[in-house]
């Protein structure tokens, strides 16, 4: 038998008890405990009949020798400070997004997991969905080609959060996914943001994100807290393909068109240096390919454990983390600056 691993959740509120039922639900785990300042809010969760434990200190769960991990669902603010006390303790450390609420934070945890040699893995979510593992797949293996422009779509009537304008709310969804499926991570050669508050609720309900990505390509990330209509869609562009990813449509969630533009650039007067371009179009076959049902926390649990036991970077690691969170941290810069772009170096501790 797969040798289990002894976890604990950490948080019952918003995220924590689906993270308390995949992890009860896995065959990699034994959940151990739940901790949480409100008592009766972790027993909730656990259920009257649970033989899962409740805790409501941090330091003792911490000291406890039979938890192996611990997963993290409590505000952003207490993610670093909760992860280091963890990897102190020597226990693996699953986080919720985002990884901390500064770049500097969360590079101090990913260097913290490196010393102590534990696994600190971050919980994004999509990218163990199986139209992000196909997405990905297909990126790998170069049936789009080169990848030319990424266009993404979340906009819904949603509720504007008092912590966090909509770019943090929503765009870290995109990001994870664009630094999941894009060779070598994300990495923007800047950000530029624009953001609009037509409701006067003190912070950025609608953004627009552009990302110029290495060769020459460009990523578009639009957000909406105020649209009436809920669109989540993806269109990356390739030199061969381009693939249209609509999560709302669960009979063609990914379609592959063999369709697009061939530019062909010809010497005219070489004298002159004058260039003409001959523009063809391809109009080829649409591909629409099954993917099965799973739920992706389920697989996120299992990556969790496997690298664990693997002794290896899990799929969405902590330095996928601090590229995620870097970028939205030149996103506020950029959104401080009038929407100027904003080098990832100028932020990137």
């Amino acid at each position: 038998m797969t040798e289990q691993y002894r976890g604990a959740v950490i948080g019952a509120g918003y995220w924590g008890p689906n993270l308390v039922r995949n992890f009860r639900g896995s065959s990699d785990w034994d959940l151990v405990a739940v901790c949480d300042l409100d008592e009766a809010r972790a027993r909730k969760v656990i259920g009257a009949r649970s033989t899962v434990e409740v805790e409501t200190d941090i330091d003792r769960l911490l000291q406890r020798d039979d938890i192996d991990a611990v997963a993290i669902a409590t505000p952003a603010r207490t993610h670093a400070p909760l992860a280091l006390k963890a990897l102190a303790a020597g226990k693996h450390v699953l986080v919720e997004k985002p990884l901390a609420d500064t770049p500097e934070a969360a590079a101090t945890m990913v260097a913290a997991a490196d010393e102590a040699g534990r696994v600190l893995m971050i919980d994004h979510t999509y990218c163990f969905t199986p139209a992000v593992q196909y997405i990905h797949d297909v990126v790998a293996d170069g049936m789009l080609g080169d990848i030319l422009y990424i266009d993404s779509v979340r906009i819904n009537l949603g509720l504007v959060q008092p912590d966090v304008d909509v770019f943090w709310d929503l765009a870290p969804h995109d990001l994870s996914i664009l630094d999941y499926i894009l060779p070598g991570g994300l990495a923007p050669e800047s950000v530029s943001a624009n953001g609009s508050d037509p409701l006067g609720a003190g912070k950025a309900c609608v953004g627009y994100l552009s990302m110029p990505l290495p060769g020459g390509a460009i990523a578009h990330v639009n957000v909406n807290w105020l649209s009436p209509t809920k669109i989540r869609q993806m269109v990356i562009g390739g030199s061969r393909r381009t693939l249209v990813w609509d999560d709302l449509n669960p009979q063609q969630r990914i379609a592959i068109h063999d369709r697009g533009v061939d530019l062909a650039i010809q010497a005219a007067d070489a004298e002159e240096q004058r260039r003409a371009a001959t523009v063809s179009y391809r109009l080829g076959d649409i591909t629409v390919p099954a993917l099965p049902e799973k739920e992706a926390l389920s697989s996120m649990v299992g990556e969790f454990a496997a690298a664990i036991r693997e002794q290896r970077a899990p799929r969405t690691d902590g330095p996928a983390g601090l590229r995620v969170l870097s970028v939205l941290d030149a996103v506020s810069h950029s959104l401080e600056r009038g929407g100027a772009p904003v080098s990832l170096e100028s932020v990137t501790p």
